[in-house]
């Protein structure tokens, strides 16, 4: 078997990008990945295209090797969106190895250690002053079957963000849900980067009294080492790596054991090949993945697949449940219920892809996503 074609397509389907891959045999197989920095599609695909002159030809079953080859074919290492590109790739290679054993995915990675994949899905409200509207959205999830609830530290309408004033409602929010759902459901809060150290060690203590499952991205990623002074403050479980685009990034998180939980995001950090290798690491030093995901039915189907066969997973994030979006360049896709994933029958990723349908949608372009403080000065969304 040779990989004959290799495909981008990104479009945006109500307000939000999406970006696809669809890798082409001569025996008529296919694998289809995702790349997730979808508000840089167009810059994902000239990377892909660039990438087609060291894969068309290539035995597709040599998927470690095909990964050298795309990260190592130039002399500078590939940065983020290199690496999304490379991730939804790869993604697609072990979809086609899959389909070509005419086995699941997981069966490939060391079979199953469970046999469904807890998830958790995002709540939120239109006013940052609604603590009762979020606790609305937190109950509807739990009547759905959800186990979990997350969402992120507010922000004014009009993208205006005070980091002291969003501290005090992050606290009322999360005594309004707790109130709303009991103890029996976790709460995921995610900083998005948003807070300083100081702002992020003083919501991590008053949080401690409602129990979070975890708190996720305290501070922004460009210095990990920083986390060393978190982790001297804060006794929340931290949550952390979604912006990582390699397992050299996660190193010191890992080594020096300052997150309990390993955001891996499949469509970044260099697709299944990268994300296996990471969970491994993980074990060693006891900490549990909880991949990131908030991209469409590829990403999930993905990293449904990776939850299934390790043994260090925690949960799955899953903004919506899978079947509810893009039906119609995914007619096929994985199992929710309940809060729950399923693992899929069919081989290789257990869903399926229409081109024609991913081809004739437009793409617009995102704008920039920032926000602004109550000096007028610039940070981070």
């Amino acid at each position: 078997m040779k990989i004959t074609e290799v495909k981008p397509f990104s479009f945006t389907e109500n307000g939000r990008g999406y970006f696809f891959v669809k890798v082409e045999t001569d025996e008529g197989i296919y694998g289809v990945g995702e790349g997730g920095i979808s508000s840089h599609s167009l810059a994902m695909a000239e990377y892909v295209n660039h990438l087609k002159a060291v894969l068309i030809g290539e035995d597709p079953s040599r998927i470690e090797h095909l990964w050298q080859v795309m990260f190592r074919s130039a002399f500078f290492p590939p940065g983020r969106i290199g690496c999304a590109a490379v991730s939804a790739i790869d993604i697609a290679l072990w979809d086609i190895r899959g389909k070509a054993l005419g086995v699941p995915v997981y069966d490939l990675l060391g079979g199953r250690v469970r046999d469904k994949v807890v998830c958790y899905p995002h709540i939120s409200s239109h006013s940052m002053d609604s603590v009762e509207e979020l606790a609305n959205e937190a109950r509807k999830a739990k009547a759905q079957g959800w186990k979990f609830v997350r969402w992120g530290v507010p922000q004014e309408n009009g993208g205006l963000f005070d980091a002291s004033r969003c501290v005090r409602q992050t606290i009322k929010q999360c005594a309004g849900v707790r109130d709303a759902v009991g103890e029996e459901i976790e709460i995921l809060i995610d900083f998005h980067t948003r807070l300083d150290p100081p702002h992020a060690i003083q919501l991590s203590r008053a949080l401690e009294e409602f129990h979070p499952y975890f708190i996720e991205d305290p501070i922004r990623s460009e210095n990990p080492a920083s986390f060393h002074q978190l982790v001297r403050h804060i006794a929340l479980p931290l949550a952390a790596g979604e912006q990582f685009a390699s397992k050299w990034e996660f190193r010191e998180l890992v080594e020096e054991e300052l997150i309990q939980y390993a955001r891996i995001d499949l469509c970044i950090v260099g697709g299944i090949t990268e994300a296996k290798k990471i969970a491994g690491w993980c074990e060693t030093h006891y900490i549990d993945i909880a991949p990131h995901n908030p991209l469409g039915p590829v990403s999930a189907a993905a990293c449904l697949h990776l939850d299934l066969a390790t043994s260090n997973f925690s949960v799955q994030e899953l903004p919506r449940p899978t079947g509810t979006s893009l039906n119609d360049v995914f007619p096929v896709q994985v199992e929710w219920k309940a809060g729950y994933l399923y693992p899929p029958a069919r081989p290789g990723l257990g869903i399926e892809f229409d081109e024609e349908a991913a081809a004739s949608k437009g793409y617009q372009e995102s704008e920039p996503r920032g926000l602004t403080r109550p000096d007028g000065s610039y940070t981070n969304w």
